[in-house]
């Protein structure tokens, strides 16, 4: 059965036509969206503003560049190959392992040079980018993701998303590899959602394909047992970005290093309305609610503390 529009607004789901004129349309200047579209350039951003993001090993801007791959990963036990403008999670290669010159995925599967080599070649023809516009292949650290998530993620590095309106973190979910996902944190793909207390960091709902679940599908974990740890970092972290960014609407999405803490791995002008499922609420009471507070300059500490007390589980929004 599915809720028609009207039961759907009566609870408070934020719908994409509503989503793209009251909030992105009116709150993130179109001049700035390259800041995030363009990944190098939202790492670039994030360095000058003292923000932790995983580290840069090289850019492939060139076909006759790539050949320059092996040395340019050389000495690394793992690292990760994005398109800069690349949307929805495609076109990341993800090597969790190399041995003796080998490179292996999340799964277990071997990359071959050649393979490596052709992904590389469709990145930079701008397969993995929404207009199909050349683009550049991002060769950035691997993430060694805290021990605190083992179990509650199937191969792959877990990330947490914020959405933040005005610069107030107002929704939070984390993202779960699957088997099903190929170990990537993207929900389209067959990621787990799990909606997280704004408060603690601690998991409330879960879902997989839109579809309510208890238990991680690989391994079996309960995944509202979950508890995120640096969370006031991340908060702090993902509300700061209105500031480097200048957008009023958009998502943040971090991960967590077992040695470095919170990073940044990119943000997002048009974040997906996804995070409403995972939370098993709507998003657009809190939205409102930030609306009527005007424009006035707030410190990040009290807008984290505004948050923590209107958000929470308890408060109804």
């Amino acid at each position: 059965m599915f809720a028609n529009p009207k039961t759907l607004a009566r609870k408070g789901v934020l719908g994409m036509n509503k989503r793209n004129i009251d909030f992105i349309g009116k709150y993130n200047p179109r001049h700035l969206y390259k800041l995030v579209d363009d990944k190098l350039m939202t790492k670039q951003l994030a360095l000058k503003n003292d923000i932790a993001t995983p580290g840069l090993i090289g850019v492939i801007r060139q076909q006759p560049e790539i050949s320059g791959l092996p040395d340019m990963v050389k000495g690394k036990k793992g690292f990760v190959i994005k398109p800069a403008q690349g949307s929805g999670g495609k076109g990341i290669l993800v090597i969790t392992h190399v041995e003796d010159g080998r490179f292996y995925k999340p799964s277990g599967d071997e990359v071959t040079p050649s393979e490596m080599d052709r992904h590389c070649s469709n990145v930079l023809s701008g397969l993995f980018t929404l207009g199909g516009k050349t683009d550049v292949a991002v060769v950035e650290d691997l993430i060694q993701f805290d021990p605190v998530f083992d179990g509650y993620s199937f191969e792959g590095v877990p990330d947490i998303r914020l959405i933040v309106f005005k610069g107030y973190p107002i929704m939070g979910m984390l993202r779960l590899s699957t088997h099903a996902s190929d170990g990537k944190a993207n929900l389209h793909q067959g990621a787990v959602g799990v909606g997280l207390d704004l408060v603690t960091g601690k998991g409330l709902h879960a879902v997989q394909y839109d579809r309510p679940i208890d238990l991680h599908p690989d391994t079996g974990k309960k995944l509202t047992d979950i508890q995120v740890p640096h969370w006031d970092r991340l908060m702090t972290t993902a509300a700061g970005c209105y500031e480097m960014s200048g957008l009023g609407y958009l998502g943040t999405d971090m991960v967590l290093d077992v040695e470095h803490g919170p990073q940044l791995l990119e943000l997002n002008a048009r974040p997906g309305l996804a995070i409403q499922t995972a939370n098993a609420r709507g998003i657009l009471p809190r939205l409102k609610q930030i609306q009527s507070l005007g424009d006035v300059p707030v410190p990040v500490e009290e807008r984290i503390a505004y948050v923590k007390k209107h958000f929470n589980p308890d408060s109804g929004i």
